[in-house]
């Protein structure tokens, strides 16, 4: 699985969650008028081929002749509670689906998952799901929706205390360190990064469906 991945909640200085300011949490400032409000929730995305799947005739072909189905991941959303010390994230999405051979009602599955991610590379947890689309006799369109969901520690989601005192720490004209950005500081961009998770849905492509997907 790549490590690049469609967000669909937007981030800033390292996967740093932008949200709405209250009291308590962490706002991280990173460049002139660019500001981040950081959660212990996940980040929500797709990964980089991952959100379409082809399905073929013929097992050993790949022309567009013999495609059999076709289907998209669209319509991300998330919830997700955070005021226990397990965090719950919630992703819901719909699968768009085509087929080609509209002849007699049909089902299809297709297989989907559902992977926790820390520090953008460390896998915590992943679970395969499935999706039922159901074709009417005649039509070459069906959709379906899924879900899925994941929980993560609080206090691995959550910044040690002299981490956040280095970022929030006001600066004067004058103080040594006035013009650095404390993001640049390797320990600081550490911290973040490990306490940074993302819950990542997508099909669970088989080798060729994913250097088909990377490649078309």
């Amino acid at each position: 699985m790549t490590p690049h991945f469609r967000l669909f909640l937007p981030l800033a200085a390292l996967a740093v969650l932008a949200g709405c300011k209250s009291d308590g949490e962490l706002v991280v400032t990173e460049g002139v008028g660019v500001t981040a409000t950081r959660t212990a929730c996940p980040a929500v995305g797709v990964p980089d081929y991952t959100g379409d799947i082809t399905t073929f005739r013929s097992p050993t072909s790949r022309t567009v002749n013999d495609i059999d189905v076709t289907a998209a991941i669209t319509n991300v959303r998330s919830t997700c509670d955070e005021t226990g010390e397990r965090i719950y994230s919630n992703v819901t999405f719909d699968v768009l689906a085509s087929r080609t051979d509209t002849r007699g009602a049909r089902t299809v599955q297709l297989p989907y998952f559902s992977t926790v991610l820390r520090g953008g590379s460390a896998v915590v947890t992943k679970r395969i799901g499935t999706v039922t689309l159901t074709f009417a006799d005649g039509q070459s369109r069906a959709q379906a929706s899924a879900q899925a969901g994941a929980f993560v520690n609080r206090a691995e989601a959550t910044l040690p205390a002299d981490i956040r005192d280095r970022i929030t720490r006001k600066r004067k004209p004058g103080d040594v360190d006035a013009a650095l950005d404390p993001l640049a500081d390797p320990q600081v961009r550490a911290a973040l990064q490990r306490a940074t998770f993302e819950l990542l849905v997508g099909f669970q492509l088989s080798e060729s469906q994913l250097a088909y997907n990377a490649t078309r």
